[in-house]
């Protein structure tokens, strides 16, 4: 049953995560958390393998099929270098944390009401988002800087990315929803490369078992291959129809977790 649960779960969020730009590990975290099925630091760490592996997959797909018009390479790169730098810093952020409060348990419980917040404001400005102004930054060290807080909030969570991302993009770079999910794909496989490398360096890989990693990135990667084929279907309005209705999902596994944790 733990077996068919987790394929399920990776499966699905791979799949709408590639579809939405969300990376999918901001439903699979909350979820395995959610389960017990196992312990908060393995589920971040496999959770993060599914995210790369999806968004590699999602990422080859959508530009070898030229499926998104207006996709800047050289401005992705500045933000994604500038996630890069975030994942390290919100690794280590999430692992002093974890020392500070004696329990990974209690970090689960914080992870879950940050990413309450940050969903349920999400929702609302996606709600919201004809009448909010948008932007258009065009200096790099900004981007750059953006870039970092990006990836420091999604390996903080260990979502491997998230729906601020959607939120960021749109509010100050006035991307269509399309565009702003693969430009956060792009920054999600950059964070998500520095996070695990940096956990194999420094010897914070936690204990697993082989066949689950297997499984896990085995169904991102059919994941991303179904949602990439997705994307190429379906217009903005219903793409942000599907965002709206996973950020409701979110928040209510983000709360249950907060409860069970405290």
């Amino acid at each position: 049953m733990e077996y068919l649960i987790i394929v399920l779960v990776c499966f699905f969020s791979s799949a709408v995560g590639s579809v939405c730009g969300i990376g999918g590990g901001v439903i699979i975290k909350p979820v395995l958390d959610a389960t017990g099925i196992m312990s908060v630091s393995t589920g971040s760490f496999l959770s993060g393998v599914t995210v790369l592996s999806m968004s590699a997959v999602s990422l080859y797909r959508n530009l070898r099929k030229g499926t998104q018009a207006g996709f800047d390479r050289r401005f992705a790169t500045v933000l994604a270098l500038g996630g890069v730098v975030g994942g390290m810093a919100g690794k280590e952020l999430c692992q002093r944390m974890t020392e500070l409060l004696s329990s990974g348990e209690r970090m689960a419980a914080v992870q879950g009401a940050v990413l309450t917040l940050i969903t349920a404001g999400t929702l609302v400005c996606t709600i919201c988002k004809k009448r909010i102004p948008t932007g258009n930054i065009k200096n790099k060290a900004v981007v750059f800087g953006i870039g970092i807080l990006l990836g420091m909030m999604s390996s903080f969570l260990g979502i491997g990315g998230g729906p601020i991302n959607l939120v960021v993009l749109f509010c100050l770079f006035s991307m269509e929803s399309k565009l702003a999910a693969l430009n956060s794909i792009y920054v999600i496989l950059f964070s998500q490369i520095s996070a695990l490398l940096l956990a194999v360096v420094k010897g914070d890989v936690p204990p697993f078992e082989p066949e689950m990693l297997v499984l896990m990135s085995g169904c991102g990667v059919l994941g991303g291959l179904a949602g990439s084929r997705i994307n190429r279907r379906i217009g903005n309005e219903e793409m942000d129809k599907l965002f709206r209705g996973l950020m409701g999902v979110i928040i209510c596994i983000s709360i249950y977790n907060v409860f069970r944790y405290m």
